[in-house]
């Protein structure tokens, strides 16, 4: 066996892997859908059914994986999306996954439900954008902008699709019943739970955005959108990023997959905005390919977590599989570049003889 297809088999093992090794509630959390886990079930297999049409002759020596996302310049075109329970996957948690990707030159977009201070966090030198839901009462989101901002985060990225939370079809036990809730939230006040107004906003709206960013003083990114028209309204309210994402299928069951949003996402938004996708991506392949369909930055979800059961060490090999992956779909493409991709995901258009 060749060492890429040791690898290969080794990134697809991590989920099996974390199955056996994590407690089931644990697992079923990090696992599960919305409701009948429709979109859940599509989104890995969505990004393998968009046809690549790739450039020959080309000189594709030098491969280059650098993007830039909001200013900032990053080695690899993948970041880690927002994920809570991280230290209940493994102990070192938020630590363990900001070190291996500030290690590759990557992005963390770290969950305001995370186990780990942020000022922890921001002392591992990863570059990291804070996630954040905002409450009814808005007054009440303060404190914890303010401690990401001191600790260094460089964007906040509003979490749009959560109104309330969807429904989970639980197995057994619920997840809750089994982890310590010390391992979660610990950058809330205490008994920021108990307070009128703590609840998710049912009234999001335009001008949320505006008030984060000044608020925050940092760019803000949109994260939840699927439609095009949504996308616009964004960027009309100051929105520097639009994330397109179902939230890995866990709020609306049945929601579009990532892969079939993305290109009608960047249309509508053109040159105004950076777009950013998560769902499914587990190769490098998928990266290619969502960076052919119009992606700035690709992020990653569940990988990373199921990485997260051996610590540090396998986050550093996945990446470092992922990069090996990429660059060879890169070359296969004949793309030495993230803007050589872009139109992979079509034909070149016929000439009239």
């Amino acid at each position: 066996m060749t060492r890429a297809a040791d690898d290969a088999r080794w990134l697809a093992s991590l989920e099996g892997r974390a199955s056996e090794r994590l407690p089931p509630p644990v697992f079923e959390y990090v696992a599960q859908g919305a409701r009948e886990g429709r979109s859940a079930a599509r989104a890995v297999g969505s990004w393998a059914e968009v046809p690549l049409y790739p450039h020959v002759l080309r000189d594709v020596t030098d491969v280059r994986l650098g993007v830039e996302l909001l200013g900032t310049p990053l080695d690899v075109p993948w970041g880690v999306a927002p994920t809570t329970l991280q230290r209940a996957v493994h102990p070192d948690g938020e630590l363990a996954v900001a070190r291996a990707t500030a290690a590759v030159g990557g992005l963390m977009v770290v969950s305001s439900n995370a186990g780990t201070p942020f000022a922890d966090i921001g002392a591992t030198g990863v570059t990291w954008w804070l996630q954040a839901y905002v409450p009814a009462d808005r007054a009440l989101a303060g404190p914890l902008l303010d401690s990401a901002v001191a600790a260094g985060a460089a964007a906040v990225v509003l979490t749009v699709d959560t109104p309330v939370v969807a429904t989970k079809h639980i197995a057994d036990r619920s997840v809750w019943d089994v982890v310590d809730p010390a391992l979660v939230r610990v950058n809330f006040g205490a008994g920021y739970d108990a307070r009128p107004g703590s609840e998710k906003a049912m009234d999001l709206g335009p001008d949320d955005l505006d008030w984060l960013a000044r608020r925050t003083g940092l760019p803000v990114v949109v994260k939840g959108v699927l439609r095009g028209d949504d996308a616009q309204r964004c960027v009309d309210a100051g929105a520097q990023g639009i994330w397109v994402s179902n939230h890995g299928g866990r709020q609306l069951d049945r929601a579009a997959d990532t892969a079939a949003a993305l290109a009608g996402v960047r249309a509508a938004v053109g040159h105004r905005a950076q777009v950013y996708v998560d769902g499914g991506v587990r190769s490098g392949a998928d990266v290619v390919t969502a960076l052919a369909l119009g992606a700035d930055g690709v992020f990653l979800g569940r990988l990373p977590l199921y990485a997260l059961v051996g610590g540090r060490p396998d986050v550093v090999r996945m990446n470092a599989v992922l990069r090996d992956q990429t660059l060879e779909a890169m070359r296969l493409a004949g793309c030495r570049t993230v803007a050589d991709t872009r139109d992979l995901t079509a034909p070149e258009p016929s000439h009239p003889l």
